[in-house]
């Protein structure tokens, strides 16, 4: 059986969906703004915004904060929260330095660093390179995964007084494989 297509305006049915859909994206838009300006101001009261993580502890944008005789400022690199060096601090650490010992990801954001640990120990070969010998940074790849990333040499920390210093590895060369850590 074949389908009958009735002569109607066709026209002003387009015109009129294109219209319904018009005034409900715009009031939709309006409810939306509104609703993202309400909450844009309540951060922003705040100090929020996009924050930058240290030790999983959240800093507000322009938040400058001092590590390992460094100063990093908070702030954003394509929309995501990134510390910068400043100029180096001449103090003690204002932030927790625990060091680099697990996935960075919801601990530190982009551009962090830390003294390395037993968990960025790695092998050359057959040689075991330690993580302790190392700063490390947080870096991101190109789909936002957070991983830590040699820096400098651990000799670029400066550890306040009482801070406790990154041990010895309890791994051996041993469990270096092919350049591979098991």
């Amino acid at each position: 059986m074949a389908r009958r297509v009735l002569p109607v305006q066709s026209i002003n049915i387009r015109r009129s969906s294109t219209a319904l859909l018009a005034i409900a994206a715009i009031a939709g838009g309006l409810a939306f703004g509104a609703g993202t300006a309400a909450a844009d101001a309540r951060t922003t009261a705040v100090g929020a915004g996009k924050q930058c993580l240290w030790a999983g502890a959240p800093h507000p944008q322009g938040a400058t904060v001092a590590a390992g005789g460094q100063s990093f400022r908070c702030g954003t690199d394509r929309g995501a929260p990134v510390w910068s060096n400043v100029p180096a601090a001449s103090r003690p650490s204002t932030v927790p330095n625990p060091g680099a010992y697990a996935d960075p990801a919801g601990l530190f954001s982009a551009g962090a660093r830390q003294p390395g640990t037993e968990y960025t120990d790695y092998c050359v070969g057959g040689q075991l390179i330690e993580g302790n010998e190392d700063i490390y940074q947080v870096v991101a790849d190109r789909s936002g995964k957070l991983y830590w990333k040699a820096a400098g040499p651990i000799s670029q920390w400066v550890f306040d007084p009482d801070a406790p210093r990154p041990g010895p590895s309890w791994r051996s060369a041993s469990l270096c494989t092919d350049g591979n850590l098991t």
